[in-house]
């Protein structure tokens, strides 16, 4: 098409129009005649399609960072019990704080490192306002709303602090000089110009914060100097991050391998082998599985999520599965359906699991009656019993259940009075309550019971299918003969027990008597199964209050490998205090055995989860799976997907299409793809620096505005979902709010540092100054420094102060909403000034 056209007598240029050379790349083609507000709305959505491909390629470009941190190297540690007098451990190769202020700040800032670059090497070596005003606009957000919403988003009055507080205070200095060195090369080293010494110098500043944070890390010149456990100080070895013995997967060579990382302080990473721990976690869901509670697909489900509860993880792996989220991506953390979210550990360790529980209200249509007790004591001189009756579920409607008594050992007429009378709650009515009169001979006899029942009888519209009887439908009560503190004795002679309940109950019972308090010792003997292997025992005290007929000794159990398990161990009541006697069965043999069904269902739950494991890996191993993963939405869980993950999908399809020719992160230690995912964020960030520069000329802003906005908030939405689930999921502050410090200096060591040197040496080489105009840049800075001084201010006060909870994020609700939105509103004013001054509203000269 050619560039000039004929209209009348008068030529046009088709290529000279508004904003038409603001970019490197684009326009493709000629848009001459396409109004100015449909171009600006096309140049916008184009600008969020592809801040969406940064951001999913910044997700390959992390888990490459993932795999080349992650090396690891095997390490012999002397040992004179161990066979050879060494034993192997495994030690990761980066240092965490290394890590993160070199390779994890890159690969979270690469987009404004490089958009700073490209600017200035595609404007022929001249400085620019959107790749550093990008660098400013993105700190600030990170630092100010991002901080602002951690602080708020942990549940009251939970906490979360920074553990790593000295590397927090080096780079939180860092965070502020950065930015501070920024003004004074701009105005006043050298005014609105930069020498060669101030590029090298601000390049090299990178190093030197890498350096000054690791020995802050490993308190040299701060304290006694620590050491590796097996005697070296090195720069490479890391530090294990304690990780409740949950596991990360490794694929790979035979099948799979699972590794833990366990420890604390500097010692090296741990490994073993952690199906005990899977298999402890499969055992304990395989409960609630066989109880009916849950399916074993959501319990493989909770599993991986349990397991990344626990696991401690870096910036790099919230940045990665904030990513998906926002691009409808394979996630990280498994979806667990709403119904099985709330099972927690606690609500297991405190249920009973030797009891099934079934929801008897039909989902509260029903309304449920039962006995308050399962079994009642009553002395004979007391005259009478009562036995308490509760109704739950549905209360809004009357029910009336019949109460009868039926013949134990205790007779009807000769031991009590025979009691078969209807029980009547009125709307809204929980509790009730009835009287059996119990008849007081003169003669001494042992101890008596008989039953109390409760039977659905027809209401008075005629019908009975809105009560349903509970768990306690059957009472039995005993008569106690007067005065007598009663003997104790076992139920049973025996008992055999499956090892799938991993306690053994067995019950004392108190007969002849039950008056005041008496007491008795016990203790186990080993038989076929070992105390401390089988079983945990050894010796204990049973205690009886008044009134009191019947208690527990509980064992716990251990798990066996065996397939055939059958093994004993004998439990035997000794001296009794308070008055009471032993009774006949002075001892009872415990037996365990295997639980065959259950072991089924740990064995396919195992299975699952392993599978899931690898499903939840980081990256794929395979460049067809990759593949599989662009083109499905979800990466292929299509039953967890939700309708807004298809949405997503849609839009990013070609770019996850596009990207699965990346290799995978796994080939020759991750670098191919740390090499290739970097060319082509640079190639994006060139894109995007064309269209925000022409989507400000459109509409009417300039870069500066454009680059604290639009392009920081774009490049940095990412990073504001990692850090909210980060401060949500982990047991600190470091991967949310103490990281961000780190990130914000390398923008300016590395994004400004590089560009800087190379134009600077560019214009010396031709006899020139690299001109570089501080304009609105210079103030931006200054505004941004003090804010982040009081930013940071606030964030160490809210540590030492009780008001805040002595934390940098969550702590008493009032306090913490107070803190967040006065970090937020410092961002929004840092804004509102810069702009006022770039329009020249305000007018301030340094």
């Amino acid at each position: 098409m050619p560039s000039h056209v004929t209209i009348g007598n008068e030529t046009v240029d088709l290529n000279d129009y508004l904003c038409s050379t603001k970019g490197l790349l684009l326009p493709l083609v000629s848009e001459y005649t396409w109004s100015t507000g449909g171009r600006a709305f096309i140049y916008l959505l184009g600008l969020l399609w592809i801040f969406m491909a940064v951001a999913l390629i910044a997700d390959v470009f992390m888990c490459s960072i993932e795999r080349i941190t992650s090396k690891t190297t095997t390490v012999r540690i002397a040992d004179a019990e161990s066979e050879g007098g060494y034993r192997e451990m495994e030690v990761k190769v980066w240092n965490n704080t290394v890590a993160n202020l070199s390779l994890l700040a890159l690969g979270t800032s690469a987009p404004e490192i490089l958009l700073s670059i490209i600017e200035t090497v595609g404007n022929g070596f001249k400085a620019g306002e959107l790749g550093p005003g990008t660098i400013v606009g993105s700190a600030a957000f990170n630092l100010l709303v991002i901080s602002g919403i951690c602080v708020m988003s942990i549940p009251s009055p939970d906490t979360r602090r920074v553990k790593e507080i000295k590397v927090f205070f080096v780079t939180g200095f860092t965070c502020i000089f950065a930015y501070v060195w920024m003004a004074i090369v701009l105005m006043v080293s050298s005014p609105n110009r930069v020498e060669i010494w101030e590029g090298v110098v601000t390049l090299v500043f990178f190093p030197l914060l890498i350096l000054i944070s690791y020995l802050a890390d490993r308190n040299f010149c701060l304290g006694k100097k620590e050491e590796h456990a097996e005697g070296m100080v090195g720069f490479a070895l890391e530090k294990a991050e304690p990780s409740s013995g949950l596991l990360k997967s490794e694929l790979g060579g035979q099948g799979r391998k699972y590794k833990t990382m366990s420890g604390d302080g500097d010692e090296p990473l741990k490994t073993r082998d952690a199906d005990s721990d899977l298999n402890k976690l499969a055992r304990t869901l395989g409960q609630e599985v066989r109880d009916g509670d849950i399916p074993e697909s959501e319990a493989a489900k909770i599993a991986i999520a349990r397991m990344n509860e626990g696991q401690s993880h870096d910036r790099g792996w919230y940045r990665i599965n904030a990513t998906r989220m926002l691009t409808g991506g394979r996630k990280l953390i498994p979806k667990v359906m709403s119904n099985f979210q709330e099972l927690t550990e606690e609500e297991r360790a405190d249920k009973d699991i030797s009891v099934k529980s079934k929801d008897h209200t039909a989902g509260g249509t029903k309304a449920v009656v039962e006995f308050t007790a399962a079994a009642v004591s009553v002395l004979e001189n007391e005259g009478k019993v009562r036995l308490g009756i509760r109704r739950y579920g549905k209360k809004d409607i009357p029910c009336t259940v019949r109460v009868e008594t039926i013949n134990g050992t205790a007779l009807a007429g000769e031991d009590y009075k025979h009691f078969c009378e209807n029980v009547t709650f009125a709307k809204n009515e929980e509790l009730r309550q009835v009287f059996i009169e119990i008849v007081d001979d003169c003669e001494w006899e042992p101890d008596e019971f008989f039953f109390v029942k409760l039977h659905v009888v027809k209401q008075e519209d005629g019908s009975h299918e809105h009560i349903a009887l509970g768990n306690i439908s059957i009472n039995q009560v005993t008569i106690i003969n007067d005065d007598e503190p009663g003997k104790l004795e076992f139920a049973k002679p025996s008992l055999v027990v499956k090892e799938s309940y991993y306690t053994a109950r067995v019950p004392v019972n108190r007969v002849n008597g039950c008056d005041g308090h008496v007491s008795v010792k016990w203790k186990t003997t080993d038989i076929t199964a070992k105390e401390g292997k089988d079983f945990e025992g050894k010796e204990g005290v049973l205690l009886f209050d008044n009134q009191e007929i019947s208690k527990n000794i509980d064992i716990p159990l251990f798990p066996s490998n065996k397939k055939e398990r059958d093994e004993c161990f004998a439990i035997e009541l000794g001296e009794c205090d308070g008055g009471a006697e032993l009774g006949k069965i002075k001892k009872t043999i415990v037996t365990i055995v295997n639980d065959d069904e259950f072991d089924g269902i740990v064995s396919r739950l195992l299975n699952m989860t392993k599978a899931n494991v690898g499903a939840m890996a980081l990256q794929s191993h395979r460049w067809v799976d990759q593949f599989k993963e662009a083109m499905n939405v979800n990466g292929g869980d299509i039953e967890s997907a939700t309708f807004l993950d298809y949405v997503l999908h849609f839009f990013t399809f070609g770019w996850k299409l596009i990207f699965a020719f990346v290799p995978p992160a796994k080939y020759l230690g991750g670098w191919p793809c740390f090499l290739l995912s970097l060319g082509v964020i640079g190639l994006l960030t060139t894109i995007i620096n064309d269209l925000a520069g022409t989507f400000g000329c459109l509409i009417g802003l300039e870069d500066s505005i454009t680059a604290i906005t639009f392009v920081a908030l774009g490049t940095s939405m990412p990073d504001t979902f990692a850090s909210k689930t980060a401060a949500l999921m982990e047991k600190t502050a470091d991967s949310s709010v103490g990281n961000v410090n780190g990130s914000n200096s390398v923008n300016v060591f590395l994004g400004l540092g590089l560009p800087w040197t190379i134009a600077s040496i560019y214009w010396a080489a031709k006899g020139q100054e690299f001109a570089y105009p501080a304009g609105s840049l210079g103030f931006s800075v200054v505004i941004y420094s003090v804010c982040a001084f009081i930013a940071l201010s606030l964030l160490l006060i809210r540590r030492y102060v009780p008001l805040f909870g002595r934390a940098e994020l969550g702590g008493p609700q009032v306090p913490k909403i107070i803190c967040g939105i006065f970090l937020i509103s410092l961002w929004v004013i840092y804004v509102m000034l810069s702009a006022l001054q770039v329009k020249g509203i305000i007018k301030v000269n340094f």
